[in-house]
């Protein structure tokens, strides 16, 4: 008789639940005579009732436990969450510097940028000359500019002095 097992499993997949209950001594001459024949054969099937009942004989002697009571599911949950808040609180202590930390870098920041837009707004109220055109207007009294010859009468230099703006003061 062929096997059909499969990677992982101890004993044949048409052949488990019988087993099982062979052990249990739950089945009928026919179905008990059936298992008897394979186990005969497979020795997959062998080792997996050989488990199955060295499992079944240590239960027996540990023995039937004791009825934990009403309150026992209670106790368990208690337990469970006493352990789940223990674990949160101790995460969370860890944490909690990091997360001081960053609400202190956000704080700073958002004052940053709230000064910062006050300035803006402050300065866009009162334009400022554009700097990156503006040039500097160097003169040298002493000398004159080369783009403009003397004045030959008294009248071009009064016309001198009322363009160049000196007369204003």
């Amino acid at each position: 008789m062929a096997t059909d097992t499969k990677p992982g499993y101890s004993a044949c997949h048409q052949y488990e639940a019988l087993l099982e209950d062979y052990l249990g001594g739950d089945l009928s001459g026919a179905d008990a005579t059936l298992v008897a024949e394979h186990l005969a054969e497979c020795g997959m099937c062998r080792e997996a009732l050989e488990t199955a009942g060295a499992s079944v004989r240590l239960l027996r002697t540990a023995g039937a436990a004791e009825d934990p009571g009403p309150g026992f599911g209670r106790l368990v949950m208690a337990r469970i969450r006493a352990a789940e808040e223990q674990r949160t609180s101790e995460r969370a202590g860890f944490w909690q510097p990091f997360v001081w930390l960053g609400w202190r870098f956000a704080l700073t920041a958002t004052l940053a940028l709230a000064v910062l837009v006050t300035y803006d707004a402050r300065w866009q109220k009162h334009p400022q000359p554009d700097l990156a055109s503006a040039r500097p207007i160097v003169r040298d009294l002493f000398s004159p500019d080369p783009a403009r010859t003397l004045p030959a009468s008294g009248d071009e230099t009064l016309m001198m002095v009322a363009d160049t703006s000196h007369a204003k003061y």
